[in-house]
């Protein structure tokens, strides 16, 4: 969550406290209830489309392996080329996370702070720091997280496996085939591109894969900041 969206949640929250308190009516609570369908639908929606880019990144991986792995010959380079097929894959997802987290944050919201209490047997306000920041992102869409943050999340949760899958794979595949490994000559052989040195190779492989763990961690932070601002904030992030 952004600065701009921590003022807009706490300038939702001075304009409601600032408001009489007014309950909910039996009309307006059928028409929350409408619209929280309709998000749920939408996020639903767009929850499809993040599977559908990871299948997509799943199956590339399979054909790779498939090819790599045919016989004891093959070449290792599909499962070094696949890693770059899936970053893209990875961007495409984090692209469409960010739409699904608006449908998902705003369903969210009015679990916790419409549903929630009306259930505990609760007053519910309809002029409330919920209800104010809630119209502001109806009127002002925009996204809550950052390119950086959703593609952190994403691939904590899946394409790290996916990553992981395909290095073992890749520095597997160098160690058994043709045969066994018996030097670390051997090694820098056999993962040799064309006049690109093997060690080259290998030692850009361990960059790529060691450049994804930093980012995950650091998305991780700054997620981690987010939630600590909102476990004193209302918002939507």
């Amino acid at each position: 969550m952004t600065s701009s969206q921590d003022t807009g949640g706490e300038a939702a929250a001075g304009a409601a406290a600032g408001a009489a308190p007014r309950a909910c009516s039996a009309a307006e609570i059928g028409a929350i209830a409408h619209l929280y369908r309709g998000e749920i639908y939408r996020s639903t929606v767009w929850r499809t489309r993040l599977d559908s880019t990871t299948n997509w990144a799943v199956v590339t991986t399979g054909i790779a392996l498939s090819a790599t792995f045919s016989s004891a010959s093959a070449s290792p380079l599909p499962m070094a080329l696949v890693g770059l097929i899936v970053t893209i894959f990875l961007l495409l997802e984090a692209r469409r996370y960010r739409y699904f987290n608006i449908w998902r944050a705003r369903a969210r919201l009015l679990e916790t702070d419409f549903f929630t209490p009306m259930l505990r047997g609760e007053p519910v306000s309809m002029n409330a720091a919920w209800s104010q920041l809630l119209a502001r992102d109806l009127c002002q869409p925009r996204y809550h997280v950052s390119l950086a943050r959703a593609a952190g999340r994403r691939l904590r949760r899946t394409y790290a496996w996916i990553f992981l899958i395909q290095a073992i794979s890749y520095y597997g595949k160098l160690a058994i085939h043709p045969t066994p490994l018996t030097a670390l000559s051997e090694l820098w052989g056999r993962a040799a591109i064309g006049p690109i040195p093997g060690n080259l190779v290998v030692f850009a492989g361990v960059v790529f894969h060691l450049g994804w763990m930093m980012f995950a961690y650091l998305t991780l932070r700054l997620d981690q900041r987010s939630w600590r601002v909102r476990q004193s904030l209302i918002a939507i992030g």
